[in-house]
């Protein structure tokens, strides 16, 4: 028996693991995303002014980085949800008639 401490075996030396990316998203250096493209998706016209501006905007979002299409999404969602709005407004009954004044009166 000996009462010598045994020496610790060194750890073998691994790589610090990358950080986590994102599902899809590439970390390898030099890789470049690709710029925005339109996608050719066909907007045919609906035939109310309003839902047609509102598809015509989306083609805004082709040229955008992906960040950039939230807000384009977002405006044309709150403009569609105004038409549609607008589509349940019923008319009210019409105004009852002004009283006629005095002075409307002629002799």
């Amino acid at each position: 028996m000996s009462d010598a401490v045994p020496e610790p075996e060194p750890e073998p030396e691994t790589e610090p693991e990358p950080e986590q990316a994102e599902p899809g998203v590439r970390t390898d250096p030099g890789y470049e995303p690709a710029a925005p493209a339109p996608l050719g998706v066909p907007r045919d016209p609906t035939g109310n002014a309003e839902v047609d501006a509102g598809l015509a905007r989306l083609a805004d979002a082709d040229h955008l980085a992906t960040d950039g299409h939230v807000e384009v999404y977002e405006d044309v969602h709150r403009g569609l949800r105004d038409a549609l709005t607008a589509l349940d407004t019923r008319p009210g009954p019409p105004a009852p008639p002004s009283p006629p004044s005095p002075y409307d009166r002629r002799s």
